[in-house]
């Protein structure tokens, strides 16, 4: 196998042949010269040296030719592993920095970074240091659960005189994802005043002590309205600042979209009679709708069973002659606290419909109800059961809270 001096010697009578300068130039300028153009000459001399029978990998020309990486450059992993390797069989570090061309704080680094993780691996570089350190962070967490609603803005001014520091509305956006926390939309729960969470406070203490097999007897009922989602794609886009006055980056709702009321029943083990109409809905036509689907409903969910019928305190299921009908008719009624929509299971139920709508996007009225009827069927018993089931937790969140929102 050749010498690298002979085929050294031989790299700088070509390039002297091709200055037309002769074989009288002296070899250090063609080793600054390779140092200056290395990663040409490195392609140059491996392809030279596969044809005379000289073959070394492209890391260890790099080392022979004495090229020199940039300052903080992490060495290549063969030369790592070689120092690992002699480290291992008790060579001294001075020896090998000499015998690999490196120097002994390059030698030492990677010696000392194999003996405190056992990996030859290059950890990443930490960067610039953060504004705020972890105390501040702990600080800005704990005011913004303080003040969740609080914007941005004021959470950056707030910052600005009590750390000292000079901060922008980007650095508290990237300090607030560090704390773990995110920006979400409110959640919707009626408004209830201070007599009407008196009386959801009370009844939820009446009916703690009830089971789940009481509350299994119960016949769930709901009104719900769906409306036609078209046009609505949804309340976020993506976009570049040159897009924004793109068409596709608007969003486009009717005035008056079409819809379609829905009454429906359930029971913690099959679903119940479904009711689709236009329009709104008076005593009258409840009464009608509960002779028509509520009373089979009965009869095929309980089959003579004792049950109580639930609806909430909206003005047809309140009228003196609904509740002369029930009482006629002999139905024993839940009494329900007013504005508490969240302690009805069915009203979960209608979220998931609701949800599949959006998914589903029907742009007729007769599509709509044929996407209702079809989700209204595929809800499985044991999600009706698991609703039921939850009641009792719920009043206890009711208690604990003080009559106040749950997350049901």
């Amino acid at each position: 196998m050749p010498n690298i001096g002979s085929f050294l010697y031989f790299m700088r009578a070509t390039h002297s042949k091709k200055d037309g300068t002769g074989s009288n130039k002296r070899p250090e300028k063609l080793n600054v010269h390779i140092r200056n153009s290395w990663r040409t000459n490195l392609q140059l001399i491996r392809s030279i040296g596969n044809m005379i029978g000289y073959k070394k990998s492209l890391s260890e020309w790099q080392c022979l030719s004495e090229v020199k990486m940039g300052r903080g450059s992490p060495i290549p992993p063969m030369l790592r592993r070689k120092i690992v390797e002699q480290y291992q069989k008790g060579v001294s570090q001075r020896k090998i920095a000499k015998s690999l061309k490196l120097s002994s704080s390059t030698v030492h680094n990677n010696i000392q970074r194999f003996r405190e993780s056992g990996t030859i691996s290059v950890c990443k570089g930490q960067g610039r240091k953060t504004i705020l350190d972890a105390r501040d962070l702990r600080g800005l967490r704990r005011h913004y659960i303080t003040y969740r609603n609080a914007t941005v803005m004021e959470i950056t001014t707030w910052a600005q005189e009590y750390f000292q520091k000079t901060l922008s509305v980007n650095t508290i956006h990237r300090a607030i994802r560090r704390c773990r926390l995110n920006l979400y939309r409110l959640k919707k729960k009626p408004y209830l005043n201070m007599f009407q969470e008196g009386k959801c406070f009370l009844w939820a203490k009446a009916h703690l002590k009830w089971t789940v097999a009481k509350w299994k007897t119960v016949l769930w009922s709901d009104e719900s309205k769906f409306e036609v989602l078209f046009g609505k794609l949804g309340h976020h886009v993506t976009w570049t600042k040159e897009d924004k006055d793109n068409p596709s980056c608007y969003q486009r709702s009717d005035q008056k979209p079409a819809s379609l009321m829905v009454w429906g029943c359930m029971s913690a083990c099959v679903m119940g009679s479904l009711h689709i109409w236009k329009g709104t809905i008076n005593a009258e036509r409840y009464i009608q709708v509960l002779e028509q689907h509520m009373l089979p409903s009965r009869r095929h969910l309980f089959q003579g069973r004792p049950f109580i019928f639930q609806h909430d305190n909206d003005r047809p299921h309140t009228a003196s002659i609904t509740t002369s009908w029930l009482r006629r008719r002999r139905i024993r009624v839940l009494t329900w606290p007013a504005c508490s929509p969240d302690l009805s299971p069915i009203e979960n139920i209608c979220r998931i419909i609701k949800r599949k709508m959006r998914q589903r996007r029907p742009k007729t009225d007769e599509q709509l109800e044929t996407c209702i009827r079809q989700e209204w069927d595929n809800i499985p018993i044991p999600k009706l059961e698991q609703l039921v089931s939850s009641v009792p937790r719920c009043l206890q969140t009711v208690i604990k809270r003080r009559e106040d929102a749950t997350q049901w």
